[in-house]
């Protein structure tokens, strides 16, 4: 039987399927109709642009000044191992560093792969992935600069970060290789229109996709907590994460009371401007407001009863009130 809502439905279900170590497979449900796709394309432009990630970010090479560069003894132009290079992704294994600079000394026959430029700081997820050829009697020396980060940084924005002798390099730090989201119907009950979303994460091997998953999660709330932060109501700011919504009405401009202009005058006049100060008011305090005769009197109180806050604050806590006053002394 269908009956008219109140509230959307609060998803309750989410399952966990490990398709391999870097592919994961998410199902949540059951969202209402339109909800699942709300949640679910806000969180894989996250999870593609909020991941943390490790990348090459400078490069320096004995004997070469330039990214357009030679180097005799190396097959590869430095171009190329630089292209090379970005395909390698990198991890550090302290995760409370947020760069590391690594010197690396090779001498030929070599091919060059991932896995050789492990170190005890630093892990090579990719150990397979082919850098470069060695010649025989070459000698390959240079230093590489990793950090952790988010995104994608154009070589132009490193350059001014890297040591002198340094060749600024693209970074591409998401760990996040691939995300694809799926809408399916979910029958509850007798109502076919509720959805799953289908959510399907890939990284690299830097982190797991639950990782990822989480990552992006926090960031979401990180983001959307600006709604609890500090409101600017009537001009003046007040701190909605601390304050609630009792201290918002409290903290609301007299005229939001609609009350006549004889009784709006008379509070103007005293520089009574927030229904806070009458609610910290008692009833003997805001018959001496000056001009306010018992007409005005009665219409301010039923007033501040019509709202739920009545004079002298009785149904307010006294931390509330302490709270208040000390807002009010700020916008005053």
């Amino acid at each position: 039987m269908r009956t008219i809502k109140i509230a959307p439905h609060t998803p309750t279900e989410i399952v966990v399927e490990e398709l391999d170590s870097n592919r994961t497979r998410i199902f949540a449900y059951p969202f209402e109709a339109g909800y699942a796709v709300t949640v679910a394309h806000p969180l894989k432009r996250l999870l593609l642009g909020s991941s943390v990630g490790y990348a090459p970010t400078a490069l320096r090479i004995d004997g070469v000044t330039h990214e357009f560069d030679s180097l005799r003894g190396m097959m590869e132009d430095v171009t190329l191992f630089i292209a090379n290079l970005k395909s390698i992704r990198f991890k550090i294994k302290d995760d409370s560093m947020q760069k590391i600079v690594v010197d690396y000394h090779f001498a030929g026959p070599k091919v060059l792969k991932g896995s050789d430029l492990n170190t005890d700081d630093l892990e090579v997820v990719t150990p397979e992935q082919y850098l470069a050829t060695i010649n025989e009697n070459g000698n390959f020396n240079f230093s590489l600069v990793v950090e952790k980060g988010i995104g994608y940084v154009p070589s132009e924005d490193i350059r001014p970060l890297v040591p002198e002798g340094y060749i600024p390099l693209d970074a591409y730090f998401t760990p996040v290789k691939k995300v694809t989201y799926e809408i399916e119907n979910f029958l509850v009950e007798d109502d076919p229109t509720f959805e799953k979303i289908v959510l399907e994460i890939q990284t690299d091997g830097q982190i797991d996709p639950m990782s990822a998953f989480n990552n992006a999660l926090n960031v979401m709330q990180k983001q959307l907590s600006v709604f609890n932060s500090e409101w600017n109501v009537g001009g003046e700011q007040y701190d909605a994460l601390n304050d609630g919504k009792e201290m918002r009405d409290l903290l609301q401009k007299v005229e939001t009371l609609n009350l006549s202009a004889r009784s709006f005058n008379c509070l103007d006049r005293a520089n009574i401007k927030y229904i806070g100060e009458i609610v910290l008011m008692t009833e003997s305090e805001l018959k001496e407001v000056k001009n306010l005769g018992k007409k005005s009197t009665d219409e301010i109180k039923e007033k501040m009863e019509e709202i739920g806050y009545p004079i002298g604050g009785n149904n307010v806590s006294p931390e509330t009130l302490a709270t208040l006053q000390k807002r009010l002394a700020k916008l005053k």
